[in-house]
């Protein structure tokens, strides 16, 4: 911008004359909008604005499309975020990249690489690492070596001087041009013309003998233009032309090379010939869908859109449709009753949001004339949907009344607005289509999405397990709500519960990965059960049955609210349950956050008995409120109370003196479990037991049983004193 201030600047005279000679070429703005929003846009034009980098992209765009494909192809992978397809989203980044990788390394090496003219204009050096036989590491090795010297003579000098190495080279070589670009300073002569052909420098003396021989057959020549037959034979491309290269290769016993012939051929008539399709300027269709941002499907006549007010008069009002364009809506299609209705500006106001459809397009004045109609909105008929010829909207394999039925039970999907964001973790799908997309991926994984709750929210939504997924609302701040456009743009500020974020990237970073570290720590911990709850009920219940005295627990995934665990335990013979709440900062547990899965069992071992709501309330981090869990487990808890300080011995049971009983189960029942109570009994106590209450000495496997001695193998608690044997995970006071 400053060239062109400088040149206006010294010939002010001559710029009006020659601006209206001058044409004005739109070009697609999509992949460099990517770049300027990108990090390398910022290493490598550090001191530019925005759109500073957005233009230079575009220049760059139209002169070398390959070269700016390829500079989005670096470690932060922006180019996933180009949108190429509607169904693109369907596929998981690492599949997209996989298939733009294929598509680059073919076209690289079809297109080849210019190595002097990227050593005078370092970005286009993006491409080299798709050359067959380099990749990134090798070709960022190759990028400084040849940064360092600076522009080379011949291909050969890629092998030793520049460390390519032989098997490399072989690979690389037929790829890689070497020509007079950028050495104007250079004499042409110490140019080989093959190194900016093709052919592989394996066949260049296949083709000099090609050059002589059909030099040789058009009248002959002297020795020393048989020593520049390549050169000359170039500037006589028409002898190439007429030869059959079947004959050729017949004559000179050469049929086993008589591809690799042919392509010498076309290589020497024109050195790097291009084979994609030439430039041509967008026309009136190409431009409307760049300025505008609407495909011809999104835009046709027929379809339903959305249309903010902006000017009223008489007989028509000024809208503004969410892409910017101006909807004219005149008072003839406002209503089926136009002749009787009062004029427009008694029925709208400035800022009234309207639902209409399109009427027509006029597409050089970019303009988009509406319709209110009552009759014509009712008319689905008139939306003019590009589909299959073979689709058939109406059929159904199932009959009128089961398909009736089964509408009745699909329940109906909230909309949601489209968000002009660009990030690779946002998409523009509804809940269902991100259910679908995460469907087929490992636990972990998630996706940004657009809210239904509006567009002050955003969506992140989290695979748990198969067929479990968790839903959070991200807040947006700071927006500037002047117009539709400025509302449906990433607010400045995130906010997540109480956590405050600058953008995507740092809710992915604080928030997103330590809660999918946390989610994998638990599902890989060893006391985790998958299934439903009623599945890890019963796996609990067999481990139960097969060692009565101990006390089994295991943690499950909750299928009725999503982004949280369940606890299960049986001590008697009834599961119990509790909550776990996920959080980046750990896991939520009767209003607590422990780091680790380890120290949460620690915890409650220790506290089985504790109060459950007692504490400051908490939230998980996609769970629900600590009160509504506390419901859940006062729901579970039972009614049974008293806490059992048993007196006597033998068989009888301590009457309850305290406020709860820790043997109740789901149902209020298993009145007869002890807190407390230890036991004469002989062998199976949980904590007293159902039947063994009493003071006094415990003989056997006491499941955290305890009072007196406790003697041979306790699994889950000690004895007071005179500790003996394996005493697992601690005991009590001495």
């Amino acid at each position: 911008h400053q060239i062109i201030f400088k040149m206006v600047e010294d010939n002010p005279r001559d710029v009006g004359h020659a601006m209206d000679n001058l044409n004005i070429v739109y070009g697609d703005e999509s992949l460099p909008h990517l770049y300027e929003n990108s990090r390398v846009s910022v290493d490598q034009l550090p001191h530019q604005e925005g759109i500073i980098r957005r233009a230079v992209a575009l220049g760059r765009y139209l002169q070398n499309p390959l070269g700016m494909v390829a500079t989005l192809c670096g470690p932060g992978r922006e180019i996933l975020s180009w949108k190429l397809h509607q169904f693109q989203n369907f596929l998981s980044p690492d599949e997209k990249y996989g298939i733009i990788e294929q598509v680059m390394v073919d076209i690289t090496n079809q297109v080849g690489f210019d190595m002097n003219v990227a050593v005078s204009h370092e970005w286009l050096f993006a491409s080299l690492q798709f050359i067959s036989g380099l990749g990134s590491r090798k070709a960022a090795s190759l990028q400084r070596s040849l940064v360092r010297s600076g522009p080379i003579l011949k291909r050969s000098d890629l092998m030793f001087a520049h460390g390519l190495g032989k098997n490399i080279f072989i690979n690389a070589a037929g790829f890689l041009r070497v020509r007079q670009s950028g050495l104007s300073s250079i004499n042409t002569n110490f140019i080989d013309f093959l190194d900016d052909t093709r052919i592989h420098p394996q066949s260049y003396h296949d083709a000099v003998n090609f050059a002589k021989d059909v030099l040789q057959e058009h009248g002959g020549c002297s020795d020393v233009e048989l020593v520049m037959a390549v050169e000359i034979i170039r500037e006589k491309s028409d002898l190439l032309k007429v030869v059959d290269i079947h004959e050729y290769a017949e004559e000179k016993s050469k049929l086993h090379i008589k591809e690799t012939l042919n392509d010498i051929k076309l290589e020497l008539i024109e050195g790097f010939g291009e084979r994609r399709k030439r430039y041509v300027e967008p026309n009136q269709d190409d431009e409307f869908i760049m300025i505008s941002g609407e495909t011809e499907e999104a835009l046709s006549e027929g379809r339903t859109v959305t249309a903010t007010v902006r000017r009223v008069q008489s007989e028509k009002a000024i809208c503004s449709l969410e892409s910017g364009l101006t909807g004219v809506l005149t008072k003839e299609d406002y209503s089926d009753d136009w002749r009787n209705a009062p004029e427009l500006t008694d029925k709208l106001r400035e800022g009234d949001i309207l639902t209409c459809k399109v009427k027509s397009v006029v597409k050089n004045r970019y303009q988009v004339f509406l319709t209110c109609r009552e009759s014509q909105r009712r008319n689905h008929c008139s939306e003019n949907l590009h589909v299959d010829p073979y689709y058939q909207e109406n059929h159904s394999p199932l009959k009128p009344e089961e398909d009736k039925s089964r509408k009745d039970k699909v329940p109906i999907e909230r909309p949601f607005k489209r968000r002009m964001i660009v990030h690779p973790h946002f998409q523009n799908i509804s809940a269902d289509e991100a259910i679908q997309f995460l469907k087929e991926k490992l636990p972990g994984e998630s996706v940004v999405r657009p809210s239904s709750r509006g567009p002050l929210f955003l969506t992140l939504t989290l695979k748990i397990s198969d067929g479990v997924y968790a839903h959070k609302d991200i807040a947006e701040d700071g927006k500037e709500l002047k117009d539709i456009t400025s509302l449906l743009r990433i607010g400045k500020k995130l906010k997540i519960a109480d956590s405050t974020f600058d953008d995507l990237d740092e809710v992915t970073d604080r928030y997103v990965d330590p809660l999918v570290t946390h989610l994998k720590e638990m599902l890989n911990y060893r006391k985790f059960r998958p299934g439903t709850r009623a599945e890890v009920d019963d796996r609990l219940r067999t481990e139960k049955a097969e060692n009565p005295m101990r006390i089994v627990y295991g943690f499950g995934i909750s299928h009725e609210h999503p982004g949280n665990f369940i606890l299960t335990y049986i001590r008697s013979s009834n599961p119990r349950h509790e909550y776990v709440g996920l959080d980046p900062k750990g896991f939520k547990f009767r209003k607590q956050t422990f780091e680790s899965v380890d120290r949460l069992v620690s915890h409650f071992q220790r506290n089985i008995d504790a109060p459950r709501d007692s504490g400051k309330s908490l939230r998980s981090g996609f769970g629900d409120d600590d009160q509504a869990m506390d419901a859940v487990y006062r729901n579970d808890e039972g009614r049974g109370r008293g806490r059992g300080r048993g007196r006597g011995r033998g068989r009888g049971r301590g009457r309850g003196r305290g406020h709860r009983s820790d043997g109740s189960d789901d149902n209020g029942g298993d009145r007869k479990a002890s807190s407390w109570g230890g036991g004469d009994g002989t062998g199976k106590s949980s904590w007293g037991g159902d039947d063994d209450g009493g003071g006094g000495k415990a003989f056997g496997n006491s499941s955290w049983g305890g009072g007196g001695k406790a003697s041979v193998n306790s699994s889950w608690g000690g004895g007071a004193k005179d500790s003996v044997g394996d005493s697992g995970w601690g005991g009590g006071a001495g």
